[in-house]
């Protein structure tokens, strides 16, 4: 994998709970693995700008669901549940799933989602 690509695993979930119009477009950037200096910086400008932002019940939703995506075959009954009970009462206040999430990545031991940028920020934000 090339550096923008691991760079891009990691912060694609971040990106999608913050703007869907902005992942949409690092989206285009990589189209065909056509990555120039110019992708790049256009790439890490949106970066930025992401840090800037804050989510939306509907961003946030968006990216929750690709997150839970990871779980939803293993899960318990009882995890399945509490993962609709919390989605459904998600706010961008007050994020009990973000922190639910974080929990289940854990316990199921996803590298992938626990090296993410989504799941390390939430991780800080809660300590």
């Amino acid at each position: 994998m090339e550096k923008w690509q691991v760079s891009w695993a990691q912060n694609k979930y971040w990106v999608m709970s913050r703007s869907q119009q902005y992942y949409n477009e690092i989206r285009v950037l990589a189209k065909e693995n056509h990555w120039d200096e110019e992708c790049q910086q256009r790439y890490e400008q949106i970066l930025q700008e992401i840090d800037d932002m804050a989510p939306t019940r509907k961003t946030l939703t968006t990216a929750y669901q690709h997150v839970w995506g990871y779980f939803k075959k293993r899960a318990t009954l009882e995890e399945k549940q509490n993962y609709q009970i919390l989605l459904k009462k998600l706010e961008e206040k007050n994020d009990e799933l973000g922190r639910y999430l974080v929990e289940l990545t854990d316990k199921y031991e996803v590298k992938y989602l626990a090296e993410s940028t989504l799941i390390k920020r939430l991780r800080e934000a809660n300590k």
